[in-house]
């Protein structure tokens, strides 16, 4: 009598489709996981910006910063880093600052795959 010790080709094949399997059920989820954290990454960042912009003019008189290195060079700075002009995790910020206002806006680099939707942030704080 032989006594063979191991695997048999269907055992394998068993084993690599409940695999399969796992891999197609969780990678769709990761992938949705990874979108909801882009999106929510934006959004902190577009209320990040504004409450640095806000905080600034309410030290300077009502008066907003003119360009974002008002807020990124001020002792202590408003914000550490500054986003605008830069695309950080799928998302290409673009800021337009002025005395009496200030607009951002987060746009995904490619809708379904770095992001949902794009966002974008007013004077007043106001997220849309």
């Amino acid at each position: 009598m032989k006594n063979n010790k191991g695997f048999t080709l269907v055992e394998i094949m068993i084993v690599v489709a409940i695999i399969a399997l796992l891999a197609a059920i969780a990678i769709p989820n990761l992938l949705r996981a990874k979108l909801s954290a882009n999106d929510a990454l934006a959004q902190g960042t577009l209320r990040s910006l504004s409450t640095a912009a806000e905080t600034y003019a309410t030290a300077n008189s009502g008066s907003y910063p003119a360009v974002v290195t008002d807020l990124t060079g001020a002792t202590p700075p408003y914000i550490n880093s500054n986003p605008c002009g830069a695309t950080v995790s799928g998302f290409a910020y673009v800021c337009t600052w002025g005395a009496t206002g200030y607009t951002i806006v987060a746009t995904p680099g490619q809708i379904g795959t770095s992001g949902t939707k794009a966002f974008q942030i007013s004077t007043g704080g106001v997220l849309q």
